[in-house]
């Protein structure tokens, strides 16, 4: 495949970036959401389900659903399953309502199903072309707050706190590594040395073992991996049940405005949108994202979904789907490079959550705060995805202040036809939970 070819079909020129450029990003986009190849299993795990093989799956699924992203949508889009919507899987379905993992995976898929139906006659795209752009920017804002919580979390600095919720957390040696890497990625973005996360991650990690933190893996290869556990295991019959439908719709909802949340914020900061604001190829990325979900079931793991991770990546230069390309080798290859992979502790990747958080809030500029109607539901979102740690409740608390101070005001035609749709989602979104 030569270098000609690659520019040709993903159109680096074009969009202002190089194959060096497209490699570096997609590696970053990697080391920013690999721990889901052990966070993914390790939650699943709980509803009965076969941890090595959802080591596998995890890493296949990903790897899939990556690769095609890139290759037809032609986007720095990553794909994998969503947290929350595993945990929603293996909490709520399985062990709060006594679900079989197998019907659970049903419903998964048809979630997926009845997603891939509102792209396909066009619903969907006219719901994501409806949110007002101070919606949007504030989506972006918004889940830049929540994975800067979540980096801190697992960096340590932030911690549970019986009392006050949470507090600031001791500076114990692990959190000195990881600011250690953290100082090195912000010296690399001051000095414009490209790949400032992944030089972080590789000081703290290496610090790590130095220290005693981490430990080099006894073995550089494995080759333990086995599908048969869960490849086509799911139940679709016994989710055709009317018990099933609010788990099915729940499922929807979340993976569709978490979808929704990602892609808008991501497709902006990717500069992939056309002059009137709307994102190229959007159908495209909408499909992609339902028929992940279903291929996902298929596997043997819950909703995949677009991953706020890819920003990472954009951050990083990232402007076509080689970056995505690039993002399914290393998951493909994480197959038999796991124990490597596995030495690398969560302090370690946290500051770069923190840096790509520190990247969306630059979008708070584009909120029009003087406006309480524009303003307030922004403010709204932004504020509820991070401290309702979801952005699906997030973005439906603030669709619906939106369309009640429209209607407050009886300014009802600032209210687009898809928005009204957006409005009663939100609302089914709670009512459903």
């Amino acid at each position: 495949m030569s270098s000609a070819w690659l520019e040709r079909y993903f159109k680096f020129s074009e969009r202002g970036t190089t194959l060096a450029t497209e490699v570096l990003a997609g590696t970053t986009t990697f080391f920013a959401m690999a721990y889901i190849m052990f966070v993914n299993p390790g939650i699943l795990a709980a509803a009965g389900m076969d941890r090595t093989a959802l080591i596998t799956v995890t890493c296949v699924v990903t790897a899939i659903a990556t690769l095609v992203t890139g290759l037809v949508a032609n986007a720095p889009i990553a794909m994998a399953p969503g947290m929350g919507l595993n945990a929603f899987f293996a909490y709520t379905l399985v062990l709060g309502q006594k679900v079989t993992w197998q019907t659970a995976l049903g419903i998964v898929f048809l979630s997926g199903l009845f997603f891939f139906i509102l792209t396909a006659v066009g619903i969907r795209k006219k719901i994501v072309e409806a949110i007002p752009r101070s919606l949007i920017s504030a989506m972006s804002v918004g889940i830049g707050l929540f994975i800067t919580l979540i980096g801190l979390v697992n960096l340590g600095v932030v911690v549970k706190n019986d009392v006050t919720f949470i507090a600031a957390g001791p500076v114990t040696p692990t959190v000195a590594i990881g600011l250690a890497g953290f100082l090195a990625m912000i010296f690399c973005e001051m000095k414009k040395i490209k790949g400032s996360l992944i030089w972080g991650i590789a000081l703290s990690t290496a610090l790590a073992v130095v220290f005693h933190k981490a430990e080099m893996p006894q073995a550089l290869i494995s080759t333990e991996f086995n599908l048969s556990h869960l490849f086509l295991k799911l139940d679709i019959l016994g989710a055709l049940k009317w018990s099933s439908v609010s788990a099915i719709f729940t499922l929807m909802f979340m993976d569709m405005f978490d979808s929704i949340g990602t892609l808008v914020a991501c497709a902006n900061r990717a500069k992939l949108v056309n002059e009137k604001g709307q994102i190229r190829d959007l159908d495209k990325l909408l499909a992609l994202n339902a028929g992940a979900t279903m291929l996902g079931a298929l596997f043997g793991t819950s909703t995949t979904t677009s991953y706020v991770e890819s920003a990472a990546g954009i951050e990083q230069g990232g402007r076509t789907g080689f970056t995505s390309v690039v993002t399914a080798v290393y998951f493909l290859l994480g197959l038999f490079l796991i124990p490597l992979i596995a030495m690398v502790p969560p302090f370690a990747t946290a500051p770069a959550l923190i840096m790509v958080g520190f990247f969306m809030i630059r979008e708070v500029v584009n909120i029009d705060f003087s406006s309480m109607e524009e303003g307030f539901p922004a403010f709204v979102i932004m504020v509820m995805i991070a401290l309702s740690y979801s952005i699906s409740t997030g973005l439906a608390f603030g669709f619906i202040i939106f369309v009640f101070f429209k209607a407050m005001t009886f300014k009802f035609k600032d209210v687009k036809p898809a928005m009204w749709v957006i409005f009663a989602l939100s609302v089914l979104h709670f009512w459903v939970r």
